[in-house]
């Protein structure tokens, strides 16, 4: 509760106007925030605290989190004595809906916009403003596109699952390309695009395809079932071909428990979130951020972090932070010019980000439908801990 209060304290100044030297600087450069944060569940009309002692819900933590990481970023910029104003918006509020805001025009004078989405029906309405004034839209964490066309201001840093599943395919070719695998789903609309999709890759690849047996099972799968299609005599390469959470946990734990089989088991982008899946078990995933801790901004962000709200930093923090500080530096350096700049590598922070023209849907020839990331790491794990990064 503590924790929510300081938090609430915060949000009233930054949506007030938090600027930093305005009155020294001729322009000011202003940047909008979104994220769902859910604060109309956490208080009545009248203002009141509706959670008492309860444990904040789960659902508000992600949002809250990129918010805590926006808010470090911008104490760094003020401390720099940058020229921002930054208004942040509860996507989830009634009055900080991405729709109402955009009807009450307090975006007009904006130069970025940054979002953590969690809901594919937000990103369209907001791309189609970003779009119609020029403004970029930096959309930082998952769902991706939401099937948006011919709109080169939408920036996705994480990428598409399309992305990451040729950068799976390519990962398996380079580094098992003679390997036999098989790859367990679960019957389903998704299932049925990461399955096709690794057919069309193949189809298109240069290179020999890879061999790769697909097993359909049902949502309640044995570990038995599973061992039967496993080979004691070689390694085992097993792809989750779903990004059903529980599907993969299962997956996991029933590799785990064959200890007679020596198995990889190659998980989706999904993976990066979940916990205690790697267990005995050696795991290898994409993600578009892979975040240092240890280095000197990783250990600033933390301790700060911790002196700030007794806690440690989830990747939500460091993505808001690294979203806000390093775009709202480089649209400050180019002096506007952000949409000809995002290829500058000289204000990295954690992460390579390639962004590229993307144009999967558009039937003009000469469209962009958004711009992505196409920058992924691949997480070797087990126990718990990294064993590599590629």
């Amino acid at each position: 509760m503590r924790i929510l209060r300081k938090f609430i304290l915060v949000f009233i100044i930054l949506i007030s106007h938090y600027s930093a030297s305005a009155q020294e600087q001729p322009k000011v450069w202003k940047v909008a925030v979104f994220a769902p944060v859910y604060l109309d569940s956490a208080y009545t009309q009248d203002g009141d605290y509706r959670l008492g002692n309860q444990i904040l819900p789960r659902y508000m933590m992600p949002g809250l989190d990129f918010y805590n990481g926006i808010m470090l970023a911008v104490d760094s910029l003020n401390a720099e004595k940058l020229p921002i104003e930054v208004v942040f918006y509860d996507s989830k509020s009634m009055k900080g809906s991405t729709q109402n805001v955009i009807l009450d025009s307090s975006l007009a004078d904006v130069s970025l916009i940054i979002a953590s989405f969690n809901n594919r029906n937000e990103i369209k309405p907001l791309a189609d403003f970003a779009l119609e004034h020029e403004i970029p839209l930096i959309s930082a964490t998952y769902p991706n596109d939401a099937g948006i066309t011919e709109n080169p201001y939408f920036i996705l840093i994480n990428p598409t699952l399309r992305t990451h599943l040729e950068g799976i395919y390519s990962y398996l070719q380079r580094v098992y390309p003679t390997s036999t695998m098989t790859m367990f789903r679960r019957k389903g609309v998704v299932e049925d695009m990461i399955q096709n999709s690794f057919a069309e890759i193949a189809r298109s690849s240069t290179s020999v395809p890879l061999k790769i047996k697909t097993v359909e099972l049902t949502d309640s799968f044995t570990t038995s079932q599973v061992i039967s299609y496993l080979d004691s005599s070689r390694q085992n390469i097993v792809i989750c071909g779903t990004l059903n959470e529980v599907f993969g946990i299962n997956l996991v734990k029933s590799l785990s428990e064959s200890k007679k089989y020596r198995s990889i088991a190659i998980g989706m982008p999904t993976w990066d979130a979940l916990r205690g899946i790697d267990r005995n078990v050696e795991i290898v995933y994409t993600t578009p951020y892979h975040f240092i801790r240890t280095d000197k901004i990783g250990l600033d962000i933390t301790n700060t972090y911790r002196n700030k709200f007794s806690g440690r930093p989830s990747d939500m923090v460091f993505k808001g932070f690294e979203a806000m500080y390093r775009f709202t530096k480089l649209l400050i350096k180019h002096e506007g010019s952000l949409m000809k700049n995002l290829s500058d590598k000289s204000l990295k922070l954690f992460n390579e980000f390639d962004l590229q023209p993307v144009k999967p849907y558009s039937n003009n020839p000469n469209a962009v439908d958004y711009l992505e990331n196409k920058k992924l790491y691949f997480i070797r794990k087990m126990d718990g801990q990294i064993r590599s990064v590629n």
